[in-house]
């Protein structure tokens, strides 16, 4: 009687047990849409393949039309982790349970990369002024409303710091990709268009001679260097892994040099640093700032509807100051 409860409560017990996640066997790997997906596969896939043979599952790349379909497929659990810009990886922290863990490094050791207006040596727009007096006369290319350095960043400093509805300001104005914007301002379908300093530096080294077809209106001040963002459910032993891989590629072991050169070629990186979701607060600040500052020009809201929105915007600021604070500490 007394074996036959105990094997009982053995039997009981092992029903009860909390089961544990084992390492999978492969992970999907989101690549955001700067390019065609030809061309991303083409430079992501050398890495790709040693993180399959270092961390020791296979890793399948993936690929969306635009920034928002490697957001949603993270957050349905079909990405286990993914390359971002900074304001991509915010909606994937807040809307898909995700969680930076590194972030590149460039060539120069600046730690970021510029947002940047561009246009065509022979286009009559010289100078950012012109962009801001003559807009009435310029077929203007926009990023990826999810791209930090094609969207966020020129949204504030050159949208909102200057009063100016680019929807209305512009002769007309079209939304896509990195490459996509390159190659219409370099073919003369748009007169200027948003870009960044790493999309342009790939073009230095492909094409040089085309590169100097290209007048830079504008810069923006730094930007953090884009992170890889991983869903915080992942198995642990999972993400150890991942993390050596990240913060020891390009930068130690026999193979560094090669490895390097495959990062350079993706993006003119050389390595990946450990970060968090901190990261992304500077980026969070420019959002609201810009809110703020439409919401202050919205003469449309009775004045304790706008005092009501306008406190909120500096509850969540003060937040973000008071994170930035402790970090330093």
């Amino acid at each position: 009687m007394l074996l036959r409860r105990f094997f009982a409560m053995l039997t009981l017990a092992v029903v009860v047990m909390p089961s544990f996640a084992e390492m999978p066997r492969e992970v999907n790997f989101g690549i955001i849409a700067t390019d065609s997906s030809t061309a991303l596969r083409g430079r992501w896939q050398p890495v790709l393949d040693d993180m399959a043979a270092r961390v020791g599952v296979k890793v399948n790349a993936f690929f969306a039309t635009d920034y928002a379909g490697v957001i949603e497929a993270m957050r349905f659990k079909k990405v286990d982790l993914a390359w971002f810009g900074n304001k991509s990886a915010i909606e994937a922290v807040d809307r898909a349970g995700g969680e930076v863990f590194v972030q590149t490094l460039d060539e120069d050791g600046v730690g970021g990369y510029y947002s940047l207006l561009i246009t065509h040596v022979s286009s009559p727009f010289k100078t950012f002024d012109d962009v801001l007096k003559r807009g009435k006369e310029i077929n203007f290319g926009i990023g990826d409303p999810n791209s930090t350095s094609g969207f966020a960043v020129p949204s504030y400093y050159v949208f909102a710091l200057n009063h100016i509805d680019p929807k209305t300001h512009f002769k007309t104005i079209r939304s896509a990709n990195h490459e996509t914007n390159l190659q219409a301002v370099l073919n003369r379908q748009l007169d200027v268009a948003t870009n960044n300093t790493e999309q342009y530096a790939i073009l230095e080294k492909r094409m040089p001679e085309r590169a100097k077809e290209i007048r830079i209106l504008w810069k923006s001040p730094l930007i953090a260097s884009d992170p890889m963002v991983w869903r915080k459910d992942l198995d642990p032993e999972l993400k150890a892994k991942l993390k050596a891989f990240f913060l020891a590629y390009g930068t130690s072991g026999a193979h560094a040099a090669e490895e390097r050169k495959k990062i350079l070629a993706i993006q003119k990186w050389v390595g990946f640093r450990e970060s968090s979701n901190l990261q992304l607060v500077p980026i969070r600040q420019l959002e609201l700032a810009r809110e703020k500052s439409k919401l202050e020009a919205d003469a449309t809201l009775a004045p304790a509807e706008k005092q009501a929105k306008l406190a909120e915007i500096n509850r969540k600021l003060a937040e973000l100051n008071a994170q930035l604070a402790q970090a330093r500490k």
